[in-house]
């Protein structure tokens, strides 16, 4: 029953997107309002603190995300709104966190004079700056590949697993990668590896240019791949576009 109302939830939420998108303010106006509490949230997620929506700027970096996400949007891509609007949101405050570090913003021209005549080494400063950033960055990743380890412990399998399922050569893990993507934007496929937490074989067999028996060899892989695409892992899936997969 539980599943159920949310399925009728969901459906709901995502024909009031449809709607917003074809240009009802009304509705639009309402998502915004409704989905405060779930923005914040989210906002908070990225920036590992309480978001005051009054106060902080990252709330309207958020809220700005959201509205983006509704015009974005399309239950093709193979993710709940709510899932796509998040990742959305954090991909967009990340942005705005890296571009306030690379650019700090300077209270005056007096105080960025007094700033300059008291540098010992402006170039040392520099790299202070760069460094801190590098640090910050490295930060979250590290939380992201925490939260995605908790996934994978949902479905039984650690980061050893993957190293030792994960196929050597490049044209067999883009491969894999590509069966990762078939599983992930066919609905049913999909649903079957989240809910429980195994990779349909057979139905993938007349779907996929790869055997079975290959299948078989890179379940873990494939699986954790699914997680990721499925997931809000901003950083992972930019590793994953990064060597080319």
């Amino acid at each position: 029953m539980i599943k159920q109302l949310f399925s009728k939830k969901q459906a709901s939420l995502d024909q009031e997107v449809e709607r917003a998108k074809q240009g009802d303010e009304m509705v639009r106006n309402e998502i915004l309002k409704k989905y405060q509490p779930f923005i914040a949230k989210s906002v908070s997620e990225v920036c590992k603190r309480y978001i005051d929506p009054s106060k902080d700027d990252e709330f309207s970096i958020g809220l700005l995300a959201f509205d983006e996400a509704i015009y974005a949007y399309s239950s093709e891509k193979g993710s709940s709104f709510l899932s796509f609007a998040r990742l959305v949101i954090k991909r967009k405050v990340i942005d705005y966190i890296r571009n306030e570090q690379k650019y700090p913003s300077v209270a005056s021209l007096d105080e960025e004079y007094y700033e300059e005549e008291h540098m010992e080494n402006p170039s040392e400063v520099a790299a202070a700056k760069d460094r801190f950033q590098l640090e910050t960055e490295s930060w979250y990743r590290q939380e992201e590949i925490k939260e995605f380890k908790q996934q994978l412990a949902l479905f039984k399998l650690t980061f050893e697993d993957l190293i030792d399922s994960s196929p050597k050569h490049k044209d067999a893990r883009e491969s894999a990668v590509q069966v990762a993507r078939t599983v992930f934007y066919n609905e049913e496929l999909r649903n079957k590896v989240l809910e429980k937490g195994r990779l349909p074989i057979k139905d993938l067999v007349d779907q996929v240019d790869v055997s079975k028996k290959t299948l078989e060899r890179n379940r873990k892989f494939i699986i954790a791949l699914v997680l990721i695409f499925h997931g809000d892992y901003v950083y992972l899936k930019d590793y994953l576009k990064g060597v080319g997969l």
